[in-house]
């Protein structure tokens, strides 16, 4: 996603013309050359593989298998690691996206990009140790590259929601010595 700071207007070539009138054409930072570590790439790898899953109607480890399959292509563990405990929980992570969703916006209404990232987010903070800061701040930093200017707002509050809801739920009960 390029920000305004980022873009400046250029002209139409000759013979080309603006989709809709009153479009300009800019000039956008290309995301390609931000510098990612290499967790956030196994992140963007996963997303990759549970979104061209979801957008095919396909078990995630028939997509990941593709990859793997592909000499050309490294797949970091982490993003094995991803794809799979999303495909082994998808069940108790959509219904925990859902717990977490507005009502307007069941999960069958939310944008591809911003599902399957929830998804893993959602697996982030349920089953690795992984700090619910760290993964919610993923979440939002791949939604802000790749997804709508309100998917980061969107995630933002669905994500806490939903690590509010598993501190309450991980809380262990206090015994009457305690209090």
């Amino acid at each position: 996603m390029a920000h305004p700071a980022d873009e400046r207007s250029l002209p139409l070539a000759a013979g080309e013309h603006p989709p809709v009138p009153g479009a300009t054409k800019v000039s956008s930072t290309d995301m390609a050359e931000r510098h990612h570590s290499a967790r956030t790439k196994a992140r963007k790898a996963a997303l990759d593989v549970l979104f061209e899953a979801d957008l095919l109607g396909r078990d995630p480890f028939e997509s990941l298998a593709i990859r793997l399959d592909d000499p050309e292509q490294v797949v970091r563990e982490f993003t094995r690691e991803l794809v799979l405990g999303v495909r082994d929980n998808a069940e108790q992570i959509d219904k925990r996206i859902g717990a977490a969703a507005p009502r307007q916006w069941p999960i069958e209404r939310m944008p591809r990009i911003d599902r399957n990232l929830a998804r893993i987010a959602i697996y982030e903070l349920d089953h690795t140790e992984v700090e619910a800061s760290a993964a919610i701040s993923e979440a939002l930093e791949l939604a802000d590259e790749l997804s709508t200017d309100e998917s980061v707002a969107f995630l933002n509050g669905l994500l806490g929601r939903a690590a509010q809801s598993r501190l309450t739920q991980s809380r262990p009960e206090r015994t009457t010595d305690e209090q």
